[in-house]
């Protein structure tokens, strides 16, 4: 770690929340606090774990359509339900119309007095009994008063053809609502991280910590964490990378990695010469700009499906020479 004569001493277990320096002024301090909060840049991970990232140069949105199961999952309930109520309304109002057309030129619908008549469906008067018996017909809730005679061979084909597409439906719509319900998503929201990280010393070394927890009591099986730092970086041949990832150890050589998450655990990487934050100083880092991005992985004990909870850390998130509490705030963050 880079020496700064004007560093903040790290003393074990202290609470302190601001570093103090014998100069610049405080007057000059505060100002350069406001600035730094005034060119504050937009989170890549938000705290509850939305990235913001979009796909403005995105072109080719056929390719969403190639895997529309994924896509239909991939929506807004409110669009999701939408989808899933237009997709049986739209079906059984086009099988409705068709049964409507077959009677209407059979001639069924001039004979509806006539009893020596065979109409193709019995009962059937108009496009609303059309429609009912598709409906009857795809949910398989019938037959009773009109139901399909042995006279009408188009009618038997549509019926058939009803009955496969409609399987297909029910297939196709039951099985996207089934995947978005069992999807382990909001299991994440009761996984919580520390609203900030600190660098502090830990056994006589320098480390950066964070705080993790759950707040449930069934327990993430096989739990295991991960730590990104995003940073801007300029290769050695000029490249300029805006979004570059770099992976922050926190325990994976040692195993500290894997994760009993039965209490609040505080995570811990050590800043030695292998660190991305070697040869940064305490008045660096607060003029950086960089984002800790950290990703909790695990097995729901409850239903065995993988679930993962994210969060990320800006540079003014980062206090220096402070201490992890135990209590957590009333929106159930730790501090």
């Amino acid at each position: 770690m880079a020496k700064d004569n004007n560093a903040f001493t790290a003393v074990p277990g202290s609470t302190n929340t601001k570093p103090t320096f014998s100069h610049p002024s405080k007057l000059a301090e505060k100002f350069e606090k406001a600035d730094r909060k005034l060119r504050r840049r937009q989170r890549y991970v938000e705290k509850d774990g939305r990235c913001n990232v979009q796909h403005g140069n995105v072109r080719e949105t056929y390719r969403y359509l190639t895997d529309i199961f994924t896509t239909l999952v991939d929506l807004k309930w409110r669009v999701s339900l939408l989808v899933f109520i237009l997709a049986y309304a739209i079906t059984w109002l086009f099988f409705g119309v068709i049964w409507w057309f077959i009677a209407y030129c059979r001639g069924d619908l001039e004979h509806l007095e006539d009893p020596g008549w065979t109409p193709c469906i019995k009962n059937l008067n108009g496009f609303v009994s059309a429609f009912l018996f598709s409906i009857e017909t795809e949910t398989t809730i019938g037959y009773g008063h009109r139901v399909i005679t042995d006279k009408c061979p188009e009618g038997i084909i549509l019926l058939l053809l009803q009955a496969i597409l409609g399987s297909m439906v029910n297939a196709f719509m039951v099985g996207c609502m089934f995947v978005k319900i069992s999807q382990p998503n909001k299991r994440a929201e009761t996984l919580v991280f520390s609203s900030h990280a600190v660098i502090s010393l830990r056994d006589d070394k320098l480390c950066l910590m964070f705080r993790v927890g759950d707040l449930r009591q069934s327990h993430i099986v096989e739990a295991s964490i991960r730590a990104k730092l995003i940073k801007s970086k300029q290769t050695q041949e000029g490249e300029f990378i805006p979004l570059n990832q770099t992976d922050i150890n926190v325990g994976f050589e040692t195993g500290d990695d894997r994760l009993f998450l039965v209490s609040p655990l505080i995570i811990s990487h050590e800043i030695n010469e292998h660190s991305p934050f070697w040869e940064v100083s305490q008045r660096q880092l607060e003029k950086d700009e960089f984002e800790i991005v950290v990703i909790l992985e695990g097995m729901v004990e409850a239903t065995g499906m993988t679930c993962q909870a994210r969060s990320s850390y800006l540079v003014d998130e980062v206090l220096w020479g402070s201490s992890l509490h135990v209590r957590s705030d009333a929106g159930g963050r730790l501090l």
